[in-house]
C-alpha cells in the first residue's frame, strides 16, 4: 500500500516516474526499519502471539495515516512503457504486465545471489535459523532484524509501485493482497521466496479460471480455498521440507 501511494503520491510532487517509484521504495523500506526499532524489538522474549498483535496495530495505524495524509480516493500510477499491448506469439499483452513479471524475476534472482553469496545475506539465514548460535559467532542478531525488516519493506513497496498502474491503489488496498501473499507463501511453502512465487502464479491462474467458469464475485475466496485444502494435505506448502527437531 505504501509502496503504491508514496510513488503516486511523488508523482505528484514532481518527479519524474522512475523517480518517484524509487523514492517510494527507499521510504517504505525506512518505515519497515522504523517499525522493527519501535514495536519489535521491544518485545525481545515476548510470546509471538504479542509480535503478531503489534504488527497487526500497526496496520491498523498505517492504514488510518494514509487515510488522513493521502485521501479515500483511489489513486493509479501510469503505466511504465504506454498502454499500448505487446504481441507475443499473435496474442496482445498488457506491457505492465510484462513489467510486473520482469521486476519479479529480477527481485528473486537478487534474493537469491544475496542470500547465497552475500554476508550479510548468509548471516540473515544463520540468524533465522538459530538466533543464539548466530550470536555466539559475533553476528549481530538485533541489525540482522532490522536489516530484514528494511528488505521487506523495500520488496513490499516494489509489489505496491509495479501494481499499481494495473489494479490501482488506496489506503486500504494492503490488507487483500497481504492476506493473498500469505497464502502464496503457505502454498509455496514458507522460507521459500521462489516456493511464494510459484504459490501467487498458481493462485492467480486458479482465480482466473474461477472467475471464469464459475464466479467473477468468489475470486477473491479462491485464494483460501486453496490454502486451507493444501494445509489439510501437505502443510509444509508445494515446495517446503517438513521439519525435523532433535531433542
Amino acid at each position: 500500500m505504501l509502496g503504491g501511494m508514496l510513488a503516486v503520491w511523488f508523482l505528484g510532487a514532481g518527479l519524474p516516474l522512475p523517480l518517484a517509484v524509487l523514492a517510494a521504495c527507499l521510504a517504505t523500506a525506512v518505515v519497515g526499519a522504523l517499525m522493527e526499532r519501535l514495536t519489535i524489538r521491544p518485545l525481545a522474549g515476548a510470546p509471538a502471539l504479542n509480535a503478531v498483535i503489534i504488527t497487526i496495530g500497526v496496520s491498523i495505524v498505517l492504514r488510518g495515516g494514509a487515510m488522513l495524509i493521502f485521501g479515500k480516493d483511489t489513486a493509479a500510477l501510469p503505466a511504465f512503457s504506454g498502454v499500448r499491448p505487446i504481441w507475443v506469439l499473435g496474442r496482445g499483452h498488457p506491457a505492465q504486465s510484462l513489467w510486473v513479471l520482469a521486476v519479479t524475476l529480477a527481485l528473486l534472482a537478487a534474493l537469491k545471489l544475496f542470500f547465497a553469496l552475500s554476508i550479510q545475506g548468509k548471516a540473515m539465514l544463520a540468524c533465522s535459523c538459530q538466533q543464539q548460535a548466530a550470536s555466539l559467532v559475533g553476528i549481530s542478531v538485533s541489525r540482522m532484524a532490522l536489516l530484514s525488516f528494511g528488505l521487506s519493506g523495500l520488496i513490499g513497496a516494489v509489489a505496491g509501485a509495479i501494481l499499481a498502474p494495473i489494479t490501482m491503489t488506496a489506503y486500504d488496498v494492503g490488507t487483500m493482497l497481504g492476506v493473498k501473499g500469505f497464502a502464496a507463501c503457505v502454498l509455496g511453502g514458507l522460507g521459500n521466496p521462489f516456493g511464494a512465487a510459484a504459490g501467487g502464479l498458481v493462485i492467480g491462474v486458479l482465480e482466473s479460471f474461477g472467475a471464469g467458469y464459475i464466479s467473477s464475485g468468489y475470486k477473491d475466496a479462491f485464494a483460501f480455498i486453496v490454502m486451507l485444502l493444501l494445509l489439510f494435505v501437505r502443510p509444509a506448502g508445494m515446495f517446503g521440507k517438513s521439519g525435523v527437531e532433535r531433542v
